[in-house]
């Protein structure tokens, strides 16, 4: 276990599909170190294609900054949208440290993903983990979220990248 460096904007690994996985003891240190990274840059949730690994597996706790511990691993992880519009909330990106963008997203969803055992998980998620859900799952199909936006605050964001790198 061990805390890796975070792949910023635009490298390639943040632009990729990933690969889907089987349950292996490289996946479970995989799963370690993500955890390791996310939680030593502060972060709630983090895909594997942010150190740098083509993997479709990600890790989030929606509640660790609030003194409620929640981890979870989602292994080959899938997203149904339940119901209800799009609602616009701020996010933030370990990929693109410092630069918050306003994104819409659903705020009900069924979560299905292999935990570390090789079991199917399904579970119904609404607000915060709901979001961060959908945010590290767009990673692994090589989205960044500010790929959700509109092209007059895509060009915002993009100068404010540009000005901080």
């Amino acid at each position: 276990m061990s805390v890796h460096p975070i792949v910023k904007w635009p490298d390639a690994a943040l632009k990729l599909r990933c690969r889907p996985v089987a349950v292996s003891d490289d996946v479970t240190a995989l799963v370690a170190d993500l955890f390791d990274t996310m939680y030593d840059a502060q972060g709630r949730g983090l895909a594997a294609p942010q150190i740098g690994v083509d993997a479709r597996v990600f890790v989030m706790d929606a509640g660790w900054k609030t003194g409620e511990k929640t981890p979870l691993a989602c292994l080959n992880p899938e997203i149904e949208v339940l119901d209800g519009p799009e609602v616009d909330g701020e996010e933030g990106c370990l990929s693109m440290p410092g630069v918050s963008v306003t994104v819409p997203r659903v705020e009900h969803i069924c979560l299905r993903f292999s935990d570390l055992q090789g079991e199917r998980q399904e579970l119904i998620l609404t607000g915060a983990e709901a979001r961060i859900a959908q945010h590290e799952a767009d990673h692994l199909d090589g989205r960044m979220h500010f790929h959700r936006i509109d092209s007059a605050s895509l060009a915002d964001v993009m100068a404010e990248w540009g000005a901080r790198t």
